[in-house]
């Protein structure tokens, strides 16, 4: 009953949508465990580009089953409209292929108002939010004011419960956002359209998972965003607003830890984030903007310009021993091409000490200065290998020069942005 996590290793942005499509070849059912349409996983299947920000990125294999799962918090309008596209390129024609957790919380209308509202009030520290409404979902369900797919299927419930709920959301928007009050007809007109259509998928997602797993059938378990984005272990507050570590798998899909079998960790061949927040290896100069351009690294959900720097091995290494990563996927290592020397983040300095660790203090973290490995490039083309004897030399060494500085070894190195430009050296679901 194998179980694999695949999880960002960075900021996100690592390029987990093209390992899930490869990994889910080999797998039956594909789950998403946290986040919302706060995340963009983009794929490349013979030379056409998807961008997925809720159904998992194991879509694009026929006749594999895709779960949304309870960790996950949806906007049902998003989610339709994704659904729409699929269908109209002949995916998701079958309603079984779908399902949705009934414990899944609902994004409303009030979400992305407040989310929005609140990042424009604060002006020059704004957290970088993509204002889709997912941090206030979260604080509804912690709140215990949230809206679960079980209870948006009862009308009288859901009316009752949007009902209660709006008159408190419209009096903060209006009081302490000047913002505009919300209509319930409006609103309640809408989400009786979204579950007339979204109904016929929702189901009890972790019972279905646990057996599927006791009938053996491979489970691959798809995270948004990367662990330095956790809201406990990432760069607080520039962080997302759920657990996207390999744990919050087990919460976000409904099974018990014991049964995952591998956790892949998937990182950039160099480093990049959206939105504020500290990035110690942040290069913001002409070369920050090649990697920009040559990697395409503009957000799958806002479109913003990521921030582009050198990789770091302090975070990448943390987030191995977070995780329990057993392998790497490393992407994006064709992006690099050109550039000499390379350099490597290995640790960070400040006037009173060394740190092998990334710190919890962001007053500690803005005197942090990177210390710096340099490595030899390369200036070979990279997208034609599909083994690693097939790579520049300079090439296979930073590739296993960043196994040895993050403490796990290689899966995969992906040369390009298409499925086949990829070299895979292991696969999680099959015996070593």
């Amino acid at each position: 009953m194998p179980a694999v996590v695949v999880v960002g290793a960075q900021w996100g942005d690592e390029g987990k949508g093209k390992v899930v499509d490869i990994l889910a070849e080999h797998a039956d059912i594909i789950a998403r465990y946290q986040g919302g349409n706060n995340a963009g996983h983009t794929l490349v299947v013979d030379g056409r580009k998807t961008v997925l920000h809720l159904v998992p990125s194991g879509v694009l294999h026929h006749g594999k089953v895709c779960v949304i799962g309870n960790g996950v918090v949806v906007d049902p309008a998003v989610l339709l409209e994704e659904i729409d596209a699929l269908r109209a390129r002949g995916y998701l024609l079958d309603d079984d292929c779908l399902k949705i957790s009934d414990r899944a919380h609902v994004i409303m209308p009030y979400h992305r108002a407040i989310d929005q509202a609140r990042e424009r009030l604060r002006g020059e520290g704004r957290i970088g939010t993509t204002g889709r409404g997912i941090g206030p979902a979260y604080e509804d369900k912690m709140a215990r004011i949230g809206v679960r797919f079980a209870d948006f299927l009862d009308d009288d419930t859901f009316s009752a419960t949007l009902s209660q709920t709006l008159e408190e959301k419209n009096a903060y928007l209006r009081a302490m956002l000047n913002e505009e009050a919300l209509d319930f007809e409006s609103i309640h007109q809408a989400y009786q359209e979204f579950r007339s259509r979204l109904a016929r998928h929702v189901t009890d997602t972790g019972v279905f998972v646990r057996a599927a797993l006791r009938a053996s059938k491979r489970v691959l378990l798809e995270g948004g965003q990367g662990t330095m984005l956790d809201v406990d272990h990432g760069t607080y507050p520039y962080v997302t607003s759920s657990n996207t570590v390999a744990s919050g798998a087990c919460t976000g899909s409904a099974i018990a830890p014991s049964q995952i079998t591998f956790v892949v960790g998937i990182a950039k061949a160099y480093t990049t984030r959206v939105g504020g927040g500290p990035f110690p290896t942040e290069l913001s100069d002409a070369l920050g903007r090649k990697l920009q351009q040559d990697g395409d690294e503009f957000g799958a959900t806002t479109g913003r310009p990521r921030r582009c720097g050198w990789f770091d091995a302090v975070v990448v290494r943390q987030a191995v021993e977070l995780n329990g990563v057993g392998g790497l996927a490393l992407t994006k290592l064709d992006v690099l091409t050109g550039i000499d020397p390379i350099r490597v983040c290995v640790a960070y300095e400040t006037k009173q000490r060394r740190y092998e660790t990334f710190p919890a203090s962001n007053a500690v973290i803005r005197q942090l200065t990177p210390v710096f490995e340099e490595l030899p490039g390369w200036r070979e083309p990279l997208g034609g290998a599909r083994t690693l004897d097939e790579l520049p030399a300079n090439a296979r060494r930073y590739v296993r020069r960043l196994e040895e500085l993050c403490g796990a070894p290689m899966l995969l190195v992906s040369v390009g942005p298409g499925r086949n430009e990829t070299i895979m050296l292991r696969n999680p679901f099959l015996p070593s």
